[in-house]
């Protein structure tokens, strides 16, 4: 069984901090439906942004879903332990250190994935954040800055030496963002470095590609990121895969459309409508892609403006159910 700190996983499955994406209504789904683990999107160490709509949505923890993890991002080490402390009073259980997040306006603040080039901050920032809380803190990094300068093994070993709890590691340079082959061969060598639980992450997209990825890196776990969108149940679908050996298969067409029915609902609580309905129109379009009428679907939805539109929009799509029979489906799932 996957231990973080005191908290033993349910499964060795860990949904990735995306931010814009794993939000509450987003993490809760993927844990009602069996991810082990869910990560909250990263939030600035800086703390003017504290009271910034977007990082008080971001900061909204579930007591259900526990243990809660919570992402912080920054480059520097005194604002990231004030940070670490911060959030873990406001109720985190985990805190996570974002240096794999390769987006240029993260990495432009020299945080994220561009942490990686300088080994020497790195060190500082985990041991002050570590020295600062006594929950476990853990850690998202890449391969390293390049192809031709991946340090992952050296990161790695300074994080098991500042303390850090378990590590998740994306199969991809700084500079390689999400294009190319992943290096499954550095995660396998980073786990072979460390005594610590290792995460492998990018481009698992199935159960099967998750036990083999788990087969050839030894690692102890795995993280899903984008191939968790529009389809939530995919995380609880590996892990079933992992204990059993055998794959659950995809909810039914009439079972998906009720979790994204309750999901949209979800988010227009969350969010109030006005945000809510617009935050909505990326998860519909995740959900509805490989329909053959996928493009005017999205059309349409797209185009509605209101809650109670997109609603209505959502119970029309299940063929042969009215819009009765739809809802009571809905409610029942």
């Amino acid at each position: 069984m996957l231990q973080i700190g005191p908290y033993k996983l349910p499964n060795p499955v860990a949904l990735a901090p995306m931010a814009g994406v794993t939000d509450l209504p987003f993490r809760r789904l993927c844990a009602e439906l069996g991810a082990g683990l869910v990560v909250a999107e990263m939030v600035s160490s800086n703390p003017r942004l504290r009271d910034s709509r977007k990082t008080l949505w971001r900061s909204r923890h579930d007591e259900e879903i526990q243990p809660r993890s919570v992402q912080i991002a920054g480059n520097d080490p005194t604002e990231m332990a004030a940070a670490a402390v911060y959030n873990v009073a406001q109720g985190a259980q985990i805190i996570d250190i974002n240096m794999g997040c390769p987006a240029k306006k993260v990495c432009r603040k020299a945080a994220g994935s561009a942490l990686l080039a300088d080994e020497d901050l790195v060190q500082r920032i985990l041991t002050a954040v570590v020295a600062a809380v006594d929950v476990p803190v853990t850690l998202k990094i890449r391969t390293g800055p390049t192809p031709d300068s991946r340090n992952g093994v050296s990161i790695a070993r300074i994080a098991e030496d500042a303390g850090i709890a378990a590590l998740a590691v994306h199969g991809r340079s700084r500079a390689c963002a999400f294009r190319g082959q992943v290096e499954y061969d550095t995660i396998a060598a980073i786990v072979a470095a460390t005594q610590i639980p290792v995460f492998a992450n990018g481009d698992i997209d199935s159960a099967a590609a998750a036990a083999a990825v788990l087969a050839s890196t030894g690692a102890a776990g795995v993280m899903i990121g984008r191939a968790a969108q529009g389809r939530p149940w995919l995380p609880g679908q590996i892990a079933a895969h992992l204990s059993t050996g055998l794959t659950p298969p995809d909810p039914s067409q009439a079972e998906q459309l009720a979790i994204m029915y309750r999901h949209v609902c979800a988010l227009h609580d969350f969010y109030g409508e006005f945000m809510g309905l617009r935050i909505a129109r990326k998860h519909v379009s995740w959900y509805l892609q490989g329909r053959p009428d996928y493009a005017a679907q999205r059309s349409v939805f797209n185009q509605l403006e209101r809650a109670a539109d997109q609603l209505q929009h959502l119970q029309q799509l299940a063929p042969g159910h009215s819009n009765e029979t739809h809802s009571n489906e809905v409610i029942a799932a």
